[in-house]
């Protein structure tokens, strides 16, 4: 009987060893694909209802315009990108796979888009998921019906995620998309950001823990598979320098450093593609100071790819400029500690503020408190986005507001207004001083969705899977993912800025930003059809605008325009004109229409009820025959830099204009005129912004501050990702849905006033 048990304990120990052993040399990672979307089609009668149903709308605004708006997203991610994956890990709360085919089933029987794009991390891209995803996008166009009319027009594109780890070296994000889908039209491998973001995927950071999948054993497999997800990534062997895009390899990692870099590749392959600069607000990863004018210089812009930008995602608004600072450079660039200002508290003045009541705390005098504190500020200031690590075992409720731009409409985390899409308006490069040069961007707005969810805005709901809002499952992973929590001390610490690229994800403030996460936005064109040529078409007239969620119909026009035959043209919002005389525009706007509860009958029928709560969690655009109501009209005018070293602020009028609406259904529509243009005479560039009423959105209050009688924000109260905050809890709070035109850039027949 001995004998019998020891064997039994010797078989187990040598299924447990060798169990073990094929998870130390990885053997159950599994491949997981870009999936096959669904073969149901949209009924033709009900995509042809859609668009009379805008048309009856435009004609109440008196509009007879010949093009249809349609609404897509072109920022998208799958588990094809690392974060996307992490998130859908079981120890974040994640739901599991998305692949690019749940991004089409999404678009098309719950989001009900016109369009959409996949965007995953180009940093994590493979051979073979390049292919797969080419493969699903083209699967996805085959499901949508004839290409002329299709139910949703599919585009191919990645996220360049470039992060520096200074202002200097910094650059951002910004999506590639392509017009073509075929082999011959689009680029043989994705083109990924060097440096932080490439080296940590690649490098030692990027390497999983083997034991994860030990410590959360039922769900090992996606463990595995997010090991076997990172191995490959790292077995793509970097490219030859030196050669042409075109010339190298199939199956190498392509990379470029600077923007100059990604655009000088494009022009190597030689396709027609749009470049869309996005989250350059986002100070989770853009170092404090960051700015615009760098990338105004030289070959940094290549104003025949990048002249879209993304105003507004789902992680926040990044349309306005604010003159106060995260941090000042003295001559030799070293970074100090901004004064707080009556709407900013800088993070680095809110760390001396936490040492100097641990200080007291701790009873040391007042003169030593107050040299502690000043040390605080300066060494978050020179860490950089590393900054909270100057302070040891802060948490997030500590810094309160800081960092946060406290009158932005739902504005993203820790606020780079250097960044600001009306920054990059204001601004002008002098480096050849009779040709300044300026960015004349059309606005757009998108997702940035990381579960294959496009234009999740249709709905205030689902905070889970409709925002990038999700944390540990529990205080046992949360522990695990963040580490033990140091002691709180008394004094700040050194913290090298460098740490950035070996920190990884554990570098952000991901507790605090939970509480800035959106359900994101929506780009709208004005297209004379539904092919993806004439979405392409529309693109690259910059007849775009933004939303921030909702189906706005929205028309900006400059009714006094020269007439190429001679005489007087009406142009649309994205146009670029000289004018000698008075500018006169039209602003028109329609609410959306407001949603019935569930999902229309086609959605249905093509999923399964088990899907419809899975990808669409029971909510699809299911819109009735009501609208909501156009508050106001706002209009921003911006008169760019005449000369060098103009100040900023004084260049945005925010808002210039604003106009109260009727409270109708049926829309608003006014006019205005510039008095001062021609006698200024210096370029002007307007747009703007429809208001419709209050309504509640997920995180619509952000941290949820409670203030004191002067206006402080002395307590916070954060939507968590993780377990702390309910799942059914979608943090909900009142705001104004908007959208914001593309501009229209005037300049005038006269010569520029300085």
């Amino acid at each position: 009987m001995l004998k019998a048990g020891a064997a039994v304990v010797l078989a187990i120990a040598l299924a447990v060893g060798g169990y073990v052993l094929g998870a130390y040399f990885q053997l159950y990672g599994e491949h997981e694909g870009a999936g096959t979307p669904t073969d149901s089609r949209i009924p033709a009668a009900l995509v042809q209802a859609r668009a009379r149903t805008d048309a009856v709308a435009a004609r109440a605004v008196t509009t007879s315009q010949p093009k249809q708006i349609l609404f897509g997203d072109f920022h998208v991610h799958s588990t094809y990108s690392t974060d996307a994956f992490l998130w859908s890990l079981p120890m974040l709360q994640g739901e599991g796979a998305h692949p690019v085919s749940d991004a089409c089933d999404f678009a098309r029987f719950c989001a009900a888009l016109d369009f959409w794009s996949i965007n995953d991390h180009a940093e994590a891209s493979t051979p073979r998921r390049w292919a797969e995803t080419k493969e699903a996008i083209r699967q996805c166009e085959a499901v949508s019906g004839d290409p002329s009319n299709p139910d949703v027009a599919v585009f191919l594109g990645w996220e360049w995620s470039q992060v520096g780890a200074t202002p200097q070296d910094h650059y951002g994000h910004k999506n590639v998309i392509f017009k073509g889908l075929a082999d011959d039209e689009v680029p043989t491998r994705p083109i990924a950001a060097a440096g932080i973001a490439s080296d940590g995927l690649r490098g030692s950071v990027g390497r999983v823990p083997l034991l994860l999948p030990l410590l959360d054993f039922p769900n090992r497999q996606r463990y595995y598979n997010f090991i076997e997800f990172m191995n490959e990534v790292r077995s793509v062997p970097d490219c030859p320098r030196g050669v042409a895009s075109r010339d190298l390899p199939p199956d190498c990692y392509d990379s470029a450093a600077t923007p100059a870099d990604l655009f000088e590749k494009l022009d190597q392959w030689g396709f027609d593609s749009v470049v869309i600069p996005h989250g350059n607000t986002w100070g989770f990863y853009s170092p404090p100071g960051t700015t615009w004018d760098k990338q105004l210089a030289g070959k940094m812009q290549d104003p025949a790819r990048q002249f879209i930008v993304e105003v507004m995602s789902g992680h926040g608004n990044s349309e306005e400029y604010r003159s106060w600072k995260e941090v000042e450079f003295d001559v030799n660039g070293t970074p100090r500690c901004a004064a707080p200002t009556e709407d900013y508290l800088p993070s680095c003045w809110r760390a001396g503020e936490i040492v100097a009541a641990r200080c007291a705390a701790a009873g040391l005098g007042k003169d030593e408190c107050e040299r502690r504190a000043a040390e605080a500020r300066q060494r978050y200031a020179e860490a950089g986005i590393l900054g909270p690590w100057a302070v040891p075992g802060n948490t997030a409720e500590e810094w309160l507001d800081s960092g946060q731009c406290k009158d932005c409409f739902i504005p993203s985390f820790n606020y780079r207004p250097g960044g600001s899409v009306q920054y990059a308006l204001a601004i002008s490069n002098f480096d050849d001083p009779g040709n300044p040069r300026r960015f004349r961007f059309g606005f757009i707005a998108s997702s940035d969705n990381h579960q294959a969810r496009p234009g999740t805005g249709y709905k205030e709901y689902g905070r889970l899977g409709n925002t990038e809002n999700g944390g540990a499952v529990s205080a046992e992973w949360r522990r695990r993912l963040l580490g033990e929590r140091p002691a709180p001390e008394p004094r700040a610490v050194v913290v090298d800025i460098q740490e950035v690229g070996r920190r990884g994800f554990a570098a952000l403030e991901a507790e605090r930003q939970a509480s800035f996460f959106m359900t994101g936005g929506l780009v709208a064109v004005h297209a004379s059809g539904r092919s993806r040529d004439e979405v392409w078409n529309a693109v690259k007239r910059k007849e775009v605008y933004g939303t921030s969620g909702d189906r706005i119909l929205l028309w900006f026009d400059l009714l006094n325009a020269d007439s190429p035959g001679g005489g007087i043209a009406n142009v649309p919002m994205g146009s670029q004109v000289r004018l000698g005389r008075t500018p006169r525009f039209e602003v028109r706007a329609v609410g959306a229409l407001r949603q019935n509860a569930g999902c229309p009958d086609y959605a249905a029928q093509a999923l399964t009820p088990e899907r419809l709560a899975s990808l669409c969690k029971g909510e699809c655009y299911n819109p009735s025959d009501q609208r909501k109501r156009i508050t106001r009209i706002e209009v921003v005018r911006v008169r760019p830099q005449v000369a060098p070293n103009e100040a900023i602020a004084g260049l945005i009028e925010d808002p210039w204009r604003t106009f109260a609406c009727e409270p109708s259904e049926a829309g608003c529509v006014v006019q205005f005129e510039d008095p001062d243009f021609v006698a200024g005479a210096r370029p002007a560039v307007y747009y703007a912004r429809a208001i419709e009423e209050p309504s509640p959105a997920v995180n619509g209050a952000n941290l949820r501050c409670k203030f004191d009688e002067n206006g402080r924000c002395i307590q916070v109260n954060p939507c968590w990702g993780d377990y702390r905050t309910p799942k059914d809890d979608d943090c909900l709070a009142t705001i104004e849905e908007r959208a914001w035109s593309s501009p229209i850039y005037v300049d005038p027949t006269s010569s520029p006033r300085p």
